[in-house]
C-alpha cells in the first residue's frame, strides 16, 4: 500500500498554515470556508450552500423572488421596482446569526458566509433598484441616485455576518457575489464550467446561459486553477528557506506557469460566455458606495454605528487572490500613486485566510529574496520572466475586458469598485511590464553576444525569450497611446 506524501513546507509555513496540506474533507466548518489549501486553491474548501438554516426563511424567500427573471422563467420583483415596498416584511434576524454554531459552540463560519452571501445580494439590490429603474427607463440618462438607507433587517444581520468573516459589510467578490454564489447541476461531473450554476443572482443569470452567469461562472472557472499557484509558490519560498535545491524552486515556477496557463485559457472564455452588449445591464446591481455619482453621501447602515453614513467599495474580480500572489511573489513594485492606494484598499474586501495567505508570500518572498535569487541563474530567470508574462498577459486581457465591455459602451467615470475606469488598470498593467523590460536588459540582454558556454543564454533560451520581450514593448507603447486617448475622448482625466 503506497501512502501519500506530502510537499515539505517549511515549519514557519507549516506554524502559520496548518491546513494548508490537508485534505478540504476533514476540515470543520468552524473554520473560514476560504481556508486555503493545495488542493483548492482560493476556491473555498467546501462548497456554498444553497439552503439556509429554517430561521432564514424569510430572506430565502425574498431572494427567490428578488431577481429580474426567476428561476422559473417569470418576473421577479426587480423586473417591476417593487422590491424596496417588500422589503419591510423582512424580521430583523441579527440574533438568530450567533446561534449558527457547530457542535462545540463554535461559530459556523460556512454557514454564517452563506448567510452573509444572501443578506449582500439582498442590501445590494435594495439599495440599487432606484438607480436600475433609471437605467432601464432612460440609460443615456446614467444611474440617477440609489437609496440612502439600508433597513435595520438587512443592515443589523449582514454586519453581524461581517464581524464575524472580518470582512467589510457589503457586497464581495470572494464571500458573495462570486466564489461562494455556486453550486453544481450534477455532482458526480465536478468543477467543469458546463456543470456550474449560480445560487443567487440579480438579472437573469438562475439561467446558465445568461451573461450574468457567464460573468460570474468564469471567474469561478478561473479560480478553480488556482491550486497550481499555492503549490508551486510555497514550493520556492519554503524551498529558499530551507536551503533547498535551485531544481525544486524552478520546478516551483514551472507549476505556476502550468496553472497560469489554465486560469488565462479559461479567462479567455469569459467572450463567449458573457455578452459585452449585456454587461452594463447586470452592472448596475454590482457598484459600491466609494466614489461613486449615486451614493453622494454614503449610506445609512440603520442600528449599526449610530446612524453613521458608511462608504464600501462595490464587488471587483480585481478583489482576487490569484495575481496578487504572483504580484507578492515575484516582488513586483508597484508605483507610488493614488491608484496603487486603491490597490492597497481592496485588500480589505478579501476573505480573511486569503488576506493572511497573500501578507505571508510578501513578506516570505522578500525575506528569502526570491528575485534575487532567480536573477542569479539563466534558466531560473527565464522561468521568472515567464511568470512575469503570466501577470502581464493577464493584466491586459482585464484591460481589454474593460475596454469593450465598458470603457466603449458608457461615460461613467468609476470601475463597480470605485477605482478609476481607464486609468486604475494600466497602473498595474505598467508596472509589470517595467519590470519585464528591466529584467531582461539587465540579466539576459548584455548576454546575448558573449559565449553560450559563459553565460548558457543559447539561442533555444532566446526564442523564448526575445519574442516575448519584443511583444511587451509594442504593448507599453500601445497601452501609454490608448490610455490618452481614452482620457482625452472622455475628457474626465479617467
Amino acid at each position: 500500500m503506497t501512502q501519500t506524501v506530502k510537499p515539505q513546507a517549511s515549519t514557519t509555513t507549516l506554524q502559520r498554515f496548518p491546513h494548508i496540506h490537508d485534505d478540504p474533507a476533514r476540515l470543520p466548518r468552524s473554520l473560514d470556508p476560504f481556508t486555503i489549501t493545495t488542493s483548492t486553491g482560493f476556491l473555498p474548501f467546501i462548497m456554498s450552500p444553497t439552503k439556509l438554516p429554517d430561521a432564514f426563511t424569510p430572506l430565502v424567500s425574498l431572494l427567490e423572488r428578488l431577481p429580474v427573471e426567476k428561476l422559473d422563467g417569470t418576473p421577479g420583483l426587480l423586473a417591476t421596482y417593487e422590491l424596496g415596498p417588500t422589503v419591510k416584511e423582512l424580521p430583523d434576524l441579527t440574533t438568530e446569526v450567533d446561534k449558527l454554531v457547530t457542535a462545540d459552540g463554535s461559530p459556523d463560519l460556512y454557514a454564517v458566509t452563506a448567510v452573509f452571501r444572501d443578506y449582500s445580494f439582498l442590501a445590494s439590490a435594495y439599495l440599487l433598484e432606484p438607480c436600475w429603474e433609471s437605467w432601464c427607463k432612460n440609460p443615456d440618462q446614467g444611474y440617477g441616485v440609489g437609496r440612502d438607507v439600508l433597513p435595520r433587517s438587512i443592515a443589523c444581520p449582514m454586519y453581524r455576518c461581517a464581524q464575524l468573516l472580518d470582512i467589510p459589510p457589503f457586497m464581495s467578490y470572494a464571500a458573495a457575489y462570486s466564489l461562494f454564489n455556486y453550486t453544481l447541476a450534477d455532482p458526480s461531473k465536478g468543477l467543469i464550467y458546463d456543470n456550474l450554476r449560480l445560487v443567487r443572482a440579480f438579472e437573469r443569470g438562475l439561467n446558465p446561459k445568461s451573461s450574468e452567469a457567464g460573468f460570474i461562472l468564469t471567474h469561478v472557472d478561473m479560480v478553480k486553477e488556482s491550486k497550481g499557484l499555492i503549490s508551486g509558490a510555497l514550493k520556492i519560498v519554503d524551498t529558499l528557506e530551507q536551503g533547498g535545491s535551485r531544481t525544486e524552486v524552478n520546478d516551483g515556477f514551472r507549476e505556476i506557469l502550468t496553472s497560469m496557463e489554465k486560469i488565462e485559457a479559461c479567462m479567455e472564455d469569459m467572450w463567449a460566455n458573457s455578452k459585452p452588449n449585456e454587461y452594463l445591464s447586470f452592472r448596475v446591481f454590482i457598484f459600491g458606495i466609494t466614489n461613486q455619482s449615486m451614493f453622494p453621501n454614503g449610506v445609512v447602515y440603520e442600528g449599526v454605528l449610530d446612524n453613521k453614513p458608511l462608504n464600501f467599495r462595490g464587488e471587483s474580480g480585481a478583489n482576487d487572490s490569484m495575481i496578487p500572489l504572483l504580484d507578492h511573489l515575484c516582488q513586483i513594485p508597484m508605483p507610488s500613486t493614488p491608484l496603487t492606494k486603491i490597490l492597497h484598499e481592496f485588500r480589505a474586501y478579501r476573505p480573511l485566510p486569503h488576506r493572511e495567505f497573500l501578507a505571508y508570500m510578501n513578506s516570505k518572498a522578500a525575506e528569502v529574496g526570491v528575485r534575487n535569487f532567480a536573477v542569479k541563474d539563466t534558466e531560473t530567470v527565464i522561468l521568472f520572466l515567464k511568470t512575469l508574462n503570466h501577470v502581464r498577459s493577464f493584466r491586459w486581457r482585464h484591460w481589454l475586458f474593460a475596454r469593450e465591455y465598458i470603457i466603449r459602451r458608457t461615460p461613467h467615470p468609476t470601475a463597480t469598485g470605485g477605482s478609476p475606469i481607464v486609468t486604475w488598470l494600466p497602473n498595474q498593467l505598467s508596472a509589470v511590464m517595467d519590470m519585464m523590460i528591466t529584467i531582461y536588459d539587465t540579466y539576459l540582454a548584455p548576454q546575448k553576444n558573449v559565449g553560450d558556454g559563459l553565460t548558457g543564454y543559447n539561442a533555444d533560451f532566446q526564442k523564448q525569450v526575445e519574442p516575448m520581450m519584443e511583444m511587451v514593448r509594442g504593448q507599453k507603447d500601445k497601452l501609454a497611446k490608448e490610455v490618452e486617448r481614452w482620457c482625452k475622448e472622455r475628457g474626465n482625466g479617467y
